[in-house]
């Protein structure tokens, strides 16, 4: 058993502290928000997400985990992970490092010897060896790794109890050595179950998510670009993905044509890949990100325009149903929702907007008030003149189009998602959309 702090208990830390717990180690969850703490220590988690109240509330039964605001009570502790946000800076692409250095600042006066910090957060390539700096001046014996995670919303539990693969970055000579020791200790099950080990340097370990992300973005936005070309040349972006995917070069997945993507995570991180690269001198080899940045915003446009050529280019008075607000399913997290932002841009274009979401409705009522909320689908839609689709909830795909077309003033939808039966709806008499298709 490992005694362990995880620092920052947002989405990732809250996560990753109970199942660590869960895993059969000491934990404490530490963030500077008491009220967040509180909610923790009494199992009520401060996000949706499937699978973590059970989780939790097993965690903190086993007296495994607690939470504090009390940064000192890391002391005498021998693991401590690092897992505050990054956001994007205000008015620039580059990532705000100020919770990060905040963590390492006020955890590096209750180091022990031979204890091992443990960034996990997302950061621009440099920021490992800058931090590693405080830490040994702090505690000599002290050391610091890369953890970088690879948590996907929705399914953020089995990531970390399954990994698909763990990267360490580590310091060079004895201390590497004695990081890796104890960085196997807490990952002993993973490890045991044949998770793929990378280790590695400070800078590749840094680089590793920020790539992968990018390489995620760059496939989503190819489909997406191919979308428009199908749209002009009247050909099938489903039939073209289904057709492609089947070289095993390319695969299948996340060649999804639709709205793009969004989250707290996918579009800030290629922007401060971007950022990051300028300042190296490496702009020109991370162009093409700008472009995949921009297509990915095209979709949001392209989608309020589709809403109006409904209706012969304009949506003034007319009433719309908009299904989704969250940024993906499964998730209750509207931070760059397309969705969200699809609906407030028809909202600001006069249409009487009306939204739904499984999960994400508090979030969203906080962030645009002045839209129209509903409980369910079918509120929602009463009386729609469009129903548009914009995330792809299981309880949206399998919507029954004869008894959904009873309520509607209009049978006019528009799949954001490519994600219904097109024959389906057609033939329960919809007008059926959707982008890069006829």
């Amino acid at each position: 058993m490992t005694t362990m702090t995880v620092i920052g208990c947002g989405y990732l830390g809250a996560v990753h502290a109970a199942c660590m717990a869960t895993l059969g180690h000491d934990v404490l969850g530490i963030d500077v928000d008491a009220g967040k703490v509180e909610q923790l220590n009494n199992g009520i988690p401060p996000f949706f997400e499937p699978g973590f109240p059970e989780l939790l509330a097993e965690a903190l039964k086993s007296n495994r985990l607690r939470f504090s605001s009390d940064i000192s009570e890391a002391a005498g502790r021998t693991v401590h992970f690092v897992c505050v946000g990054t956001p994007q800076k205000r008015n620039e692409y580059a990532a705000d490092l100020a919770y990060v250095d905040a963590a390492v600042n006020a955890l590096a006066p209750h180091l022990s010897p031979g204890a091992i910090v443990v960034g996990k957060s997302t950061v621009p390539v440099g920021t490992a060896t800058r931090l590693a700096d405080i830490v040994t001046d702090a505690q000599p014996t002290a050391m610091l790794a890369w953890n970088p995670e690879f948590l996907r919303e929705g399914l953020a539990v089995q990531d970390t109890l399954h990994p698909d693969r763990i990267v360490y970055g580590l310091p060079d000579g004895e201390a590497g050595e004695t990081a890796k020791a104890l960085l196997d200790e807490v990952y002993e099950n993973a490890l045991a179950g044949g998770t793929p080990l990378v280790v590695t340097d400070y800078a590749t370990a840094e680089l590793v998510k920020a790539a992968a992300n990018s390489f995620l973005a760059t496939k989503i936005s190819f489909i997406n670009a191919m979308a428009e070309v199908c749209e002009a040349s009247g050909a099938d972006v489903t039939k073209l993905a289904d057709a492609i995917g089947h070289d095993p070069r390319i695969g299948r997945r996340f060649l999804n044509a639709g709205l793009g993507f969004g989250g707290g995570c996918l579009p800030k991180d290629i922007r401060a890949f971007m950022a990051r690269a300028g300042e190296l001198g490496a702009d020109q080899a991370l162009a093409f990100l700008r472009e995949i940045d921009s297509i990915n915003m095209r979709r949001r446009v392209r989608m309020v325009d589709l809403a109006r050529e409904f209706f012969g280019g304009s949506i003034v008075g007319r009433r719309i149903a908009v299904l989704g607000l969250a940024f993906k399913p499964n998730s209750d997290d509207i931070r760059d929702s397309p969705a969200l932002n699809v609906a407030a841009q028809m909202k600001l274009q006069g249409a009487s907007v009306v939204v739904t979401d499984p999960q994400a409705v508090a979030n969203a009522q906080k962030a645009w008030p002045d839209l129209e909320y509903a409980e369910s689908p079918q509120a929602a839609a009463t009386g729609a003149d469009l129903v548009m689709v914009l995330t792809e909830w299981d309880e949206y795909r399998w919507l029954n189009p004869a008894e959904f077309g009873t309520i509607v003033r209009g049978k006019r939808i528009l799949d954001g998602r490519n994600a219904l039966d097109r024959e389906a709806w057609r033939a329960a008499g919809w007008q059926y959309r959707a982008l890069g298709r006829r």
